[in-house]
């Protein structure tokens, strides 16, 4: 099947369901039709976003014989459930992290879709940049010697005011944790695809910095900026804001990680760095074409984001020629390239060289052992 007869499905209207659509349609993908929150807002968007057709219901897309691959980019409470329709409809499923809100939600889903043999992706899309699949390689193929210190950071700023508010600010549909689900759980997925190593332990200190949040009585998209005269409705803040992790691998490597939602002048900002016993190497999101390399005895390097400098890892997801600077929405077209290889084969292969469901379990197995951590305050032990 060419990528051109494929029909795809985005569940989610907002900032990463259009993010979705774009990146579908740079493939060639036929994006067919959408799902909102409701069938009016859903319209709505599609008028001004330029989106397809809008179904009344994930189950009415899921039923649509002509639709092969349905994403679902909706709040996380609804992922689980999402999912488990597409998959009971024989559809193949791209779903936004976190999979779902417990581990036993996502180790159900990833029992059903082993055996459904469908192809299933969860959109861990910042390993996609070309450098951090070129860090991957260097770690692999021992040029840094052993893995010893695994550091850096995920900060933004969109959630610094009291007046800023998001859905992923109600614990009911995002979940217990904010800044540790929503983005930390990249940034520990980026630390285990490059080290090709498991979190065995974390030590986490979460904190809510705003305390009280003021919002406006309908929803908010994501980044959206409020109006200086809307009612607003004051309310007490639980999940974290900002968080400070430690982190043991299953190679010996240590770790620590900064998350934080509250950063000021920081918008997206992601940074690994990965210390071994040789070598050393640093990805920054901030200027994402320089994979900077450090050395004790010789000048350190700065490696520029090229095809033919890339490992043939690295090479396979570069969208551009050296010199023209592949950001964000490149990340989910290289992701999705990826996905649609397999959708295209008819099913998973063997070895996916995308993130799968099962490690959106793994990624909710740390994240749930960061919330006890913190609760506890102790060292916990993720259990696999």
């Amino acid at each position: 099947m060419r990528l051109s007869e494929i029909k795809a499905g985005v569940v989610g209207v907002g900032f990463i369901g259009v993010a979705h659509v774009e990146a579908l349609r740079r493939l060639g993908v036929d994006v067919f039709g959408v799902v909102g929150s409701t069938p009016e807002r859903a319209r709505a968007k599609a008028e001004s976003a330029n989106l397809p057709r809008v179904y009344e219901s994930v189950a009415a897309m899921a039923a649509d014989d002509d639709i092969d691959v349905i994403h679902i980019a909706s709040p996380n409470h609804v992922h689980a459930d999402q999912a488990r329709v597409v998959l009971d409809a024989g559809k193949h499923v791209v779903c936004e992290k976190p999979l779902a809100l417990t581990s036993e939600q996502t180790a159900d889903l990833v029992a059903r879709a082993e055996k459904s043999g469908l192809v299933n992706a969860v959109c861990f899309n910042i390993r996609f940049y070309p450098n951090c699949h070129q860090a991957r390689s260097l770690v692999a193929d021992g040029e840094l010697g052993t893995p010893r210190l695994v550091s850096g950071s995920y900060l933004q700023d969109w959630l610094l005011l009291e007046t800023d508010w998001n859905w992923r600010l109600e614990s009911e549909k995002a979940g217990a944790l904010r800044a540790v689900a929503d983005i930390g759980s990249h940034w520990l997925d980026l630390a285990r695809f490059i080290t090709g190593a498991n979190v065995t332990e974390v030590m986490a200190d979460l904190h809510t910095f705003v305390k009280v949040r003021k919002h406006p009585a309908g929803p908010v998209e994501t980044f959206a900026v409020g109006g200086d005269d809307e009612e607003l409705i004051a309310e007490a803040m639980e999940s974290d804001d900002g968080a400070g992790i430690l982190l043991r691998f299953d190679n010996g490597a240590r770790g620590v990680v900064t998350i934080s939602q509250v950063s000021a002048g920081r918008k997206n900002s992601v940074s690994i760095e990965v210390d071994g016993s040789d070598s050393a190497l640093s990805w920054f999101s901030e200027n994402p074409d320089h994979l900077w390399i450090g050395h004790r005895g010789r000048p350190n390097e700065i490696l520029q984001r090229d095809p033919s400098l890339a490992s043939p890892d690295a090479a396979r997801v570069i969208g551009y020629p050296g010199g023209h600077v592949e950001g964000y929405p490149d990340t989910f077209r290289a992701l999705f390239a990826e996905v649609y290889a397999d959708v295209a084969a008819g099913g998973p292969s063997a070895a996916p060289t995308y993130p799968t469901f099962a490690d959106g379990h793994d990624a909710l197995l740390v994240t749930e052992a960061v919330a006890r951590s913190s609760e506890e305050q102790r060292w916990i032990r993720i259990e696999r």
